[in-house]
């Protein structure tokens, strides 16, 4: 009887510790595959950026609206206003630096290798992710002003496309307006251009976007595109 009891804690632990170890080890390998799958991105955008070309560059800095979550990356408004560029014989490459839930904090943090390579124009397209999780408003602002500050200082001829954005009521309407009023506040005071609101006719219209009701199908992206394309058009034509 007491050699029973014995055991079966015994038994018990053992088979606690083998689900630690299978834990552990799928925990491991999730953070494996999201940093492959960043690295991947990264990679991509270097693999661009350094291909040799007389072409000049217009690089989307954004989260998963530039990127084109859920859809083929030819469908994302980036590879929409290449087609567009390239349909005027204009010399220009479009890259696309989107990542999937970045903000303006970890945007920031990845700035660096981005500008490793000479940008002609640079379109911040950050903030809407700060907004969906409440982060103070102070902290956006400051956060969206040192990534312009970084781009000017490394290279002055840069021209920077602020994409405003606007978010659903949920924090209070306080926050909302505040939230809004960031993005032309912050173009005016850096004389930056600026998109007023990147999800216009889009936002809120459940045929152009996903059933998750936040990332734009592919015709809610080429609205997208569209409502860039008049701030494009007069950056890179004058």
């Amino acid at each position: 009887m007491i050699l029973i009891l014995i055991l079966y804690p015994m038994r018990t632990l053992l088979r606690f510790s083998y689900l630690l170890i299978i834990f552990f080890t799928s925990c491991g390998n999730m953070a494996t595959k999201k940093a492959d799958t960043e690295g991947k991105k990264e990679n991509a955008v270097e693999s661009k950026l350094e291909t040799k070309s007389e072409s000049k560059v217009i690089l989307f800095f954004g989260n998963s609206l530039t990127a084109g979550m859920g859809l083929d990356p030819n469908e994302a408004f980036p590879a929409l206003i290449q087609e567009k560029v390239d349909s005027l014989q204009l010399a220009y490459k479009v890259v696309n630096a989107g990542l999937s839930g970045e903000t303006t904090a970890s945007g920031k943090n990845r700035l660096g290798w981005v500008l490793n390579s000479d940008i002609d124009v640079f379109v911040l397209e950050l903030g809407a992710n700060d907004g969906l999780r409440g982060i103070s408003l102070e902290e956006t602002r400051r956060n969206l002003q040192e990534i312009i500050d970084v781009v000017k200082q490394k290279n002055p001829n840069t021209t920077i496309i602020l994409a405003g954005m606007q978010i659903p009521p949920n924090m209070g309407q306080d926050y909302t307006s505040e939230f809004r009023d960031i993005f032309p506040d912050l173009a005016k005071k850096n004389k930056i251009g600026l998109i007023p609101f990147l999800l216009e006719d889009v936002a809120g219209n459940p045929e152009l976007n996903q059933p998750d009701g936040i990332h734009p199908t592919a015709e809610g992206q080429k609205i997208i595109a569209n409502n860039i394309w008049p701030i494009i058009a007069k950056t890179i034509t004058e």
